[in-house]
């Protein structure tokens, strides 16, 4: 069954030299200390979410993804939920998001918030906050009231993640993810790489089912 899913038609071009700190022109007080070293498969996620899950399971599903996309909300509710419970929280696969900030205007303001929440360890719960109450694209609920919103709905520091978000913090490194995407041949959202323990690299298009998953993972154990 062929599932139609975002085609991802122009990523603006751009080259991000990454060292040991990553820093951007438009805020100088930014500087991330993060492992420059992250490439798994083909994947260079050096930029990309914390890793969800063991940093030592044998197998990660990378998730290339845009915030406005409904096919990837699709996924985050009807297929993650059974591969967090099966595989990511047995220690068995972990998970890293990589951004394509590439749908409407809001799609970057709402990754750069995700970052903006990682400063206070809430990333991953304002990811799942994002999704869950995601609606049509650019019809307001990512725009910049929504996501402060949404930051004092978690409890974070509104300071911080106000002028965090404010000054575009993280906005190159939503680029370089976005980049990271073309380099690897992503073409729409979400699409999925699923590395395993000897570096057998396999890509999923779409929002496809929990079975799906199962199969590709379980011929790599």
């Amino acid at each position: 069954m062929k599932i139609q899913y975002f085609s991802l038609i122009v990523i603006a071009a751009g080259v991000i030299t990454v060292g040991a700190i990553f820093s951007t022109t438009s805020n100088d007080s930014e500087s991330i200390n993060l492992d420059m070293n992250r490439k798994i498969g083909t994947v260079d996620t050096s930029l990309g979410s914390p890793i969800l899950g063991s940093p030592n399971a044998p197998i990660t599903i990378i998730e290339f993804g845009d915030y406005q996309c409904s096919n990837c909300k699709k996924w985050f509710l009807d297929t993650k939920p059974d591969i967090m419970t099966n595989y990511i929280d047995t220690g068995k696969v972990n998970l890293v998001f990589v951004d394509i900030a590439f749908l409407g205007k809001d799609s970057g303001p709402a990754s750069v918030a995700t970052y903006c929440a990682e400063e206070q360890g809430k990333y991953w719960e304002y990811h799942g906050f994002l999704y869950s109450n995601q609606m049509s694209i650019d019809n307001g609920w990512a725009n910049s009231d929504s996501l402060k919103g949404y930051a004092n709905n978690l409890g974070l520091n509104m300071e911080m993640f106000v002028s965090c978000l404010d000054s575009e913090k993280y906005s190159k490194r939503v680029q370089f993810n976005t980049d990271e995407s073309k380099r690897n041949g992503v073409t729409g959202t979400p699409t999925f790489f699923v590395i395993g323990p000897n570096g057998e690299q396999e890509k999923i298009a779409g929002p496809q089912p929990y079975t799906v998953f199962e199969k590709t993972i379980e011929s790599m154990t």
